[in-house]
Parts: C-alpha cells; structure tokens; sequence
C-alpha cells in the first residue's frame, strides 16, 4: 500500500486490513470510491491471504472532484487505477466497477460484511451511500467512513447521525480519520452510552464543516481544538476483535 497513490495514513492502511481480516460476519467486501487504489490494493491483499474472494469496488473515475483534485475536471483516476492493482499483484482480487454506486445499487443483491464508504463526500453523497446498501449489511458487518475528522460535511454529519445515533449499531470509535461502527440490528442499544458519549464530541465538529465550507481564523482553531478531543488513536487490534467479536 505504501508504494500506490493515495490519501490515508500508514495508521489508517493498518486498520483497514484489519477489519477486512477480522470483521465477523460472512459476506462480501465493498468499496466505495477507489481514487487510484491505495486501500483497494489494502483490501484485495487481505482478501487474497485469507480466500475472501474478490473486493468489489465502485468509483466512476471522473473528475472534477474535490477530494481527488488533481484528476482535473475532464480528467479520470482509471488508468492510474488499473496500473495500481497490477503493480501490486491483486488484479484477479478486484471486482471494479466504473460507475457510480446508485448504478451499482440498482441490482445489488450481495450481503456486505465490510462497507467502506471514501466517495462522495458532500451529506447527500454519504446519506444515499448509506442508504443504498444498509439493507445488504449481515449481523456482525462494519461500516467504515473515511475523513470523519477532515472537513467535509458528509463524513461527520453521517457518522454522528446514522451511525451513533442508531442502535443498529454497536461497538463504534474512530481510527485517524476513519469512523466506524458494527451493525448490530438484534442488540446495538447495550452500546448506546458508549456511542453518544463519542457522538457528543464528534457533532461539535460539524457546525464548523456545514454546507461544505472550510474553516477558517479563530473558527479553524476551535475546529481543530475540538477534533483533537475525539479519541482517534490506533486501536490495539486483538481489543478491537474482541470488542466486535
């Protein structure tokens, strides 16, 4: 993963194949919004080591985009894309998909064990997101949304409101920028104290991102204030598969 382009952390790459090794439930792993495949190449390696069958991934490739700037407004991430997986050897563990997840949704049938969601980053983006595969989700599945703890509105406004604030869910927390929780349908209210306790530090942050908008001045530094209170470390990953388990 280090040697393919791309916008996460060595701690964030870490956690990632952590849960593709590790999430408890049977299904498939889905990704949404591939860039150039720096966490596809991640989730393809772990899904090879430990026969998970192929990582499915959809990503238009198309710009303009905000948070894949330099693909340019006609430009597009799919070249880039292809050459990343083979480079690293993972192309027979990649179901790609050059769409967008509203077109892929459309005949989604698979039950999903892993959801990472890294694509539209606007509120409407990451809500349909949500909305369009949360009825896939097995017991047991993790949700994973990246740049929580950046500022864009859709990340944060979504892990605050559909995740913690539901008792779909478990067990959740933040790892560098990504937020995530379990699905948990049958029991998530025995984590509700835990969940809104983190939810209450992450919803100071989203007046600061509302409608998309960065941060600025004395706004900027109580932003950032705010965002280094959110527990974000590492987790140890033995305690995470325990906590999910």
């Amino acid at each position: 993963m280090r040697a393919t382009p791309g916008m996460l952390t060595e701690r964030e790459a870490r956690f990632l194949a952590l849960v593709a090794a590790c999430a408890p439930a049977q299904g498939v792993i889905l990704e949404i919004g591939s860039f150039k495949g720096k966490s596809t190449v991640g989730l393809a390696s772990v899904a090879m080591r430990y026969g998970l069958g192929p990582v499915i991934t959809v990503d238009p490739h198309s710009g303009p985009s905000v948070t894949d700037p330099d693909v340019g407004p006609r430009g597009s991430s799919w070249d880039d894309f292809r050459a990343s997986l083979r480079a690293a050897g993972v192309e027979t563990a990649v179901d790609a998909h050059r769409a967008y997840s509203r077109d892929l949704a459309g005949g989604w049938t698979r039950p999903i064990r892993f959801l990472w969601i890294d694509g539209d980053h606007t509120y409407r983006g990451v809500k349909d997101d949500i909305d369009l595969f949360r009825g896939h989700l097995v017991p047991g599945a993790i949700v994973a949304l990246h740049d929580v703890l950046h500022s864009f509105e859709g990340p944060v406004r979504v892990f605050s409101e559909e995740l913690l604030g539901s008792d779909l869910f478990g067990a959740a927390g933040l790892c560098g920028s990504i937020g995530w929780a379990q699905y948990r349908p049958s029991d998530g209210k025995r984590w509700r104290n835990d969940r809104l306790h983190l939810r209450r530090g992450v919803a100071r942050l989203i007046p600061f991102v509302k409608d998309g908008r960065e941060p600025k001045g004395f706004a900027k530094l109580r932003y950032k204030l705010w965002r280094g209170l959110v527990p974000h470390a590492a987790p140890d990953p033995a305690a995470w598969v325990r906590a999910v388990s």
